[in-house]
C-alpha cells in the first residue's frame, strides 16, 4: 500500500510539472502551421532516435518503449521502471536566400512501468504528440492607404499524448500489448494586419486569430513475438498499428480590432463572432488507421540488427475546419501517404564482464521519412521528405539494472527551394530499474 501512495504521488507531481515545462519551450518552425501542428515522435524521443527510430522490436527490462505496448511484457518481477528523457536540439532553417539558427531543450518525456502479475505488465507516461510554434512576418505597401502594411503570421500550442498502456505475455514466445492514448492540448494561430502609418481616421489594425482544443483518445495496439534459431541467434518480430477514428473537436475564433501602444495592444471592437454567435464550433479530426512492422535479429544478448517499415495513408491526423465558419480560407496542407523505414543496429556490451568499459551499449542508426509533409504554395507543389540518423551510448549502472542512455541524432526535413529544416539534437534518457515490490526479510 505504501509503494502505491508512492507511485500516486510520483505521477501526480512530475506529470504536471512536465506539461509547464512543454508549454515553456519551442523555436520558430513555419511546418507547424498545418493540421494540429508538427509530429516528430519517434525521433524526438532519446531512446529512440539513438537507433535511428527503430522501435517496433524493442523490449528492455530498464527502459519504456511506448511504440509497441507488447514491449512492456519485458519488465521484471518486483521491478519499478522509472524512463524520463531530456532533449536539447539546435535547429536551422533555410532557403536559397535566408536562413535562421536557433536551439531549445525541454523535457522529451517521462514513463513508468511496473507488473501487475507475472503475465501481465503496465505502463503509463507523457510525451509530445505535435507541437505549434512559428512566426513569420511580411511587408507591403497598400494601394488604398499607400502606407506601409505589415502582416505578421504567429502561432504557439501543441497537443499532448497521456498513455495508459497494458502488455501480457501469451506463452513464452508471444507478448501482446494496448495503449489507450489520452490527447490533450491548444493551438492558437493568427494573422494580424498591422498599419504602420499614423493616420487611423479611415483604417486601423486587425487581427483574426482561432483557438482549436484537442481532447480526444485513440487506441494503439502491439504485437511481438520471439523466434529462437539456434543457441546462438534470435529473430524477434514486432508489429503495431493505431485503430482509425473521426473525432471532433472545438474551434473559438475572434476578428478584432486593435491599436498597440510599444509591445501592448489593446482590442477595439470585435468584426466577428457576430450577435448572437459564440464564435464556437465544432471541427473535425481523423485518425487513420496506421501501421509498423519491425524485424530484429540478436546475437546471445551481444548485438543485434533491426529494421522498421511504418505506412500511413495521410502523415499525422486529418484537421478539417467548419466549412461554415472560417476565418483563414483553405490550408496549403495536402494530404499525401507517409512512409518510413528505419536501420539501425547495437552492440550491448558485456553484461557480466569485469570492466566497466567493456559493459557500456553502443547503436547507431538512420532513417528515410517519405511524405512527411505536402503543400501546395504559389510556387508549386511539395513533398517534403526527411532523413536521419543517431548514435547512442548506454551507460549501465547498479550492475546492468539501471542505465544511463546519451543520444545524439541529426536530421534534415524539407527543402531549399521552399524550406529545410537541419536539426542536431542531444538527448539524455534516464532509465531506473529498481526493486519495490519486494518485502524485506530480517531474522
Amino acid at each position: 500500500m505504501k509503494n502505491n501512495k508512492i507511485i500516486t504521488l510520483l505521477l501526480a507531481l512530475l506529470l504536471s510539472q512536465t506539461q509547464a515545462v512543454w508549454a515553456q519551450n519551442g523555436f520558430n518552425v513555419p511546418f507547424s502551421q498545418f493540421g494540429i501542428g508538427l509530429t516528430d515522435l519517434p525521433t524526438n524521443i532519446p531512446s529512440a532516435y539513438r537507433m535511428g527510430g527503430v522501435v517496433y522490436t524493442r523490449a528492455q527490462r530498464n527502459t519504456v518503449n511506448p511504440f509497441n505496448p507488447a514491449s512492456y511484457s519485458a519488465i521484471e518481477m518486483e521491478s519499478f521502471v522509472f524512463d524520463i528523457g531530456l532533449n536539447l536540439q539546435s535547429c536551422m532553417l533555410k532557403n536559397d536566400n535566408d536562413h535562421l539558427t536557433d536551439a531549445d531543450g525541454n523535457l522529451a518525456y517521462i514513463m513508468v512501468a511496473f507488473p501487475i502479475t507475472k503475465w501481465w505488465k503496465t505502463s503509463m507516461g507523457l510525451l509530445p504528440y505535435s507541437s505549434v510554434n512559428y512566426a513569420s512576418t511580411q511587408s507591403a505597401i497598400s494601394p488604398i492607404t499607400n502606407s506601409e502594411v505589415k502582416t505578421v503570421y504567429d502561432g504557439n500550442g501543441g497537443v499532448n499524448q497521456f498513455y495508459w498502456g497494458n502488455g501480457f505475455n501469451i506463452g513464452k514466445r508471444l507478448s501482446l500489448g494496448f495503449n489507450i492514448n489520452y490527447l490533450n492540448g491548444s493551438i492558437m494561430r493568427a494573422i494580424s494586419y498591422d498599419f504602420l502609418g499614423n493616420d487611423s481616421t479611415f483604417y486601423t489594425n486587425s487581427r483574426r486569430q482561432k483557438d482549436t482544443y484537442v481532447s480526444n483518445l485513440v487506441i494503439d495496439m502491439g504485437l511481438q513475438y520471439v523466434q529462437p534459431l539456434n543457441d546462438k541467434y534470435t529473430l524477434r518480430l514486432g508489429l503495431t498499428c493505431r485503430l482509425p477514428r473521426e473525432m471532433e473537436v472545438e474551434d473559438q475564433s475572434m476578428v478584432y480590432t486593435y491599436h498597440a501602444t510599444g509591445n501592448v495592444e489593446y482590442m477595439m471592437d470585435t468584426i466577428f463572432p457576430l450577435a448572437g454567435n459564440s464564435g464556437s464550433y465544432q471541427s473535425l479530426l481523423s485518425q487513420p488507421l496506421t501501421v509498423g512492422l519491425g524485424l530484429a535479429l540478436e546475437r546471445n544478448e551481444l548485438w543485434e540488427v533491426a529494421l522498421d517499415g511504418y505506412y500511413s495513408p495521410i502523415s499525422g491526423m486529418k484537421y478539417e475546419e467548419n466549412s461554415e465558419i472560417s476565418i483563414f480560407g483553405n490550408s496549403a496542407l495536402r494530404y499525401a501517404q507517409n512512409y518510413r523505414m528505419a536501420l539501425g543496429g547495437e552492440w550491448k556490451g558485456i553484461s557480466n564482464a569485469s570492466s566497466y568499459w567493456q559493459r557500456i551499449g553502443i547503436s547507431a542508426g538512420v532513417y528515410y521519412n517519405y511524405g512527411r509533409l505536402a503543400v501546395e504554395v504559389t510556387s508549386g507543389n511539395y513533398l517534403l521528405n526527411e532523413v536521419g540518423c543517431g548514435l547512442g551510448f548506454n551507460l549501465p549502472m547498479r550492475k546492468g539494472k539501471s542505465a544511463l542512455t546519451l543520444a545524439l541524432g541529426y536530421s534534415s526535413f524539407g527543402n531549399t527551394e521552399l524550406l529545410r529544416r537541419n536539426c542536431l539534437s542531444i538527448g539524455l534518457s534516464i532509465g531506473s530499474c529498481e526493486r519495490w515490490f519486494q518485502k524485506r526479510k530480517y531474522n
